[in-house]
């Protein structure tokens, strides 16, 4: 594990705060306490979870919140997702400063992240990770998904492809680079590298980041069961339709968190640790 910095202490390398790419940090804005105890909570249980699900990877990938103007939760650099508690998460600016917490912000998070939130308004939540089947579809040369499964209708509209893979973002420009092909998607799949999602809250890019990985999961088995067969796809219209319904049940994404934290509380004790 990584020393632990006091509050106050900048992430490693990011340029942006030695190059002026990124704005002056504005007032420090009041945080409503309560509401950031619950954005905690909902970061380290969508983590947790994703880490028992096998979506993460080693101590990489990255869960960010935006939870006031120039504020934003993150889980931090050398924590295992499934070691992680709510008391773990860092509060950052724009600039890459840790404004609480007790460990380093990792650098491709800053840079991947603090683009995507200062130039995506609605993406409050990005969520970034190299799930197994998702990224089996990144390395597939003009992969992309079927519309031929209920789960991938969800997405329908919302979905971004970056085909060119330039290396690890440790750069504000290839930060930027990445948040440009965002644009106005909610899922972005990254050539040679992951996936990322965002959202207007934890609860709904977690719950879209989990069909998400289910979508690809039977794509990926239909097609070697297929055996060269085309795989059966959904007309346009009809894609439409089932995509606006689930649109419609978006409680179903808030009863899945609130689920997931309830089974952590039994399975996994002091997950909530502030």
């Amino acid at each position: 594990m990584n020393p632990s910095p006091s509050a106050g202490h900048s992430a490693p390398a990011p340029s942006a705060a030695r190059t002026g790419a990124a704005p002056a940090a504005p007032a420090a804005p009041a945080l409503d306490r309560a509401a950031l105890r619950r954005a905690r909570l909902e970061l380290a249980a969508a983590l947790r979870w994703a880490a028992k699900l096998g979506l993460n990877e080693g101590v990489c990938n990255h869960f960010s919140l935006e939870v006031a103007p120039d504020r934003y939760l993150i889980n931090p650099q050398g924590l295992h997702w499934s070691e992680v508690t709510a008391g773990d998460m860092l509060l950052i600016n724009g600039r890459g400063e840790v404004i609480e917490g007790r460990h380093p912000l990792e650098p491709t998070a800053f840079f991947i992240h603090s683009w995507i939130h200062r130039t995506s308004p609605r993406a409050k939540a990005v969520l970034h990770t190299h799930m197994p089947h998702a990224t089996a579809l990144t390395l597939i040369d003009v992969g992309r998904l079927q519309w031929c499964n209920q789960n991938t209708l969800r997405f329908w509209g919302r979905v971004g492809y970056d085909d060119h893979y330039n290396g690890l973002a440790l750069d504000d420009a290839e930060g930027q680079r990445i948040a440009s092909q965002l644009r106005d998607h909610d899922v972005l799949f990254m050539a040679s590298h992951g996936v990322t999602v965002v959202g207007p809250s934890i609860a709904w890019a977690f719950d879209d980041l989990y069909y998400l990985e289910r979508a690809c999961m039977h794509q990926l088995l239909a097609v070697q069961m297929a055996a060269g067969q085309p795989l059966r796809q959904v007309p346009e219209a009809l894609c439409a339709k089932v995509g606006a319904q689930i649109a419609s049940e978006r409680q179903q994404s808030d009863l899945f968190m609130a689920a997931i934290q309830r089974m952590l509380d039994r399975e996994q004790p002091g997950w909530s640790a502030q």
